[in-house]
């Protein structure tokens, strides 16, 4: 993958650059955006993407979209594309600083660029029961086989769907958790947080405990 200069604006105490907890990011935060351009226009779909890192140096992105969805009528091998997950984030309020200053966002995101094949057949197939498999066995009381699902009824899916592997080609990805803040302001958000019932805030308290050092203060 490569290394060059981010695409994205990322100050440097914001980026994160440890594969093993991108990859966690992306995982835990699977349904993603993916992005391409038709004409200079900028497209994009909401779909769940499973990212394989088997081998660590060759990432690669699997998904499938509706084939009345015009945007993969653009696809071809090589198409480049951009996938984006958007993980826990939160308000900030200055209040909660030890000096004056202003409001930010803290929050969690990664941006996988690449290119892009099409997957038919066997390998289709093969994804769709992976990804069935996964989220019913996370989120089902009584997780359903995919062999479960009636034979006309994938026969007839199977022809309205598309699939498709993104090799990853540059990965960039920001942890911003208030990290240019002193620690007390620091604590005093955390705690903060852990009472909110906006989405997201407890996720952001418990990122920035990790950070936090217990021996200063």
């Amino acid at each position: 993958m490569s290394e060059n200069k981010n695409i994205v604006y990322i100050p440097p105490h914001f980026k994160l650059e440890d594969k093993i907890q991108i990859a966690q990011l992306i995982e835990q935060n699977s349904f993603g955006t993916l992005v391409s351009a038709h004409n200079n226009i900028p497209v994009a779909t909401h779909i769940p993407l499973e990212l394989n890192t088997t081998d660590s140096e060759n990432w690669i992105l699997y998904g499938h979209m509706a084939k009345a969805n015009p945007q993969w009528k653009q696809f071809v091998t090589g198409t480049e594309v951009l996938a984006m997950f958007l993980g826990a984030h939160s308000y900030i309020s200055p209040s909660w600083y030890t000096a004056p200053n202003v409001p930010t966002w803290n929050y969690l995101a990664a941006h996988l660029y690449g290119t892009l094949r099409m997957l038919e057949g066997e390998e289709l197939e093969n994804l769709l029961q992976m990804q069935m498999k996964r989220y019913e066995q996370m989120l089902a009381n009584k997780p359903q086989p995919y062999e479960a699902i009636p034979a006309h009824t994938l026969e007839k899916d199977l022809k309205g769907v598309v699939g498709f592997a993104i090799r990853v080609t540059k990965v960039e990805a920001t942890q911003k958790l208030s990290q240019n803040r002193d620690n007390q302001s620091k604590q005093n958000i955390v705690n903060e947080l852990k009472n909110q019932r906006s989405y997201g805030a407890p996720q952001i308290a418990a990122e920035m405990g990790k950070l936090l050092d217990p021996n200063k203060k």
